[in-house]
């Protein structure tokens, strides 16, 4: 089962952004239909998501921590106007937080979701 999650600092951004998190589970679907940006290594991937009135082109950049198997984590977001990419030391500070929520076992996950510490999105399901 996909454990899809989003860090409280990105969830307060994506709302002062517009972005949903219907977006962000279509977001999921193409990373897992190949679809990515950029693969930053350690777990880190880059994924363009759509601004509501705007196309992916000028829209939002998403980063999250990715298993591939089943845990997504969102990290960070920024919009291109904002600015044109993260620094080095974001980076490195990004691939290391990746790492560690991605070795974080069901237990720890469930207890930052417990704690708010990390935000869950469900898909809706269809009636």
């Amino acid at each position: 089962m996909d454990r899809i999650l989003k860090v409280p600092v990105f969830n307060r951004w994506m709302k002062k952004a517009g972005l949903s998190d219907r977006i962000l589970l279509k977001a999921i679907d193409e990373i897992k239909n190949g679809l990515i940006d950029a693969d930053l290594g350690c777990g880190l991937l880059k994924k363009r998501v759509p601004l509501p009135g705007h196309g992916k082109r000028g829209a939002a950049r998403t980063l999250l921590a990715a298993n591939k198997r089943g845990r997504w984590i969102f990290l960070f977001g920024f919009q291109k106007n904002e600015r044109e990419n993260i620094t080095p030391h974001e980076l490195e500070a990004l691939q290391e937080l990746s790492s560690d929520f991605l070795k974080f076992s069901e237990s720890s996950i469930d207890l930052a979701v417990t704690k708010q510490e990390l935000l869950e999105i469900f898909y809706e399901t269809e009636k």
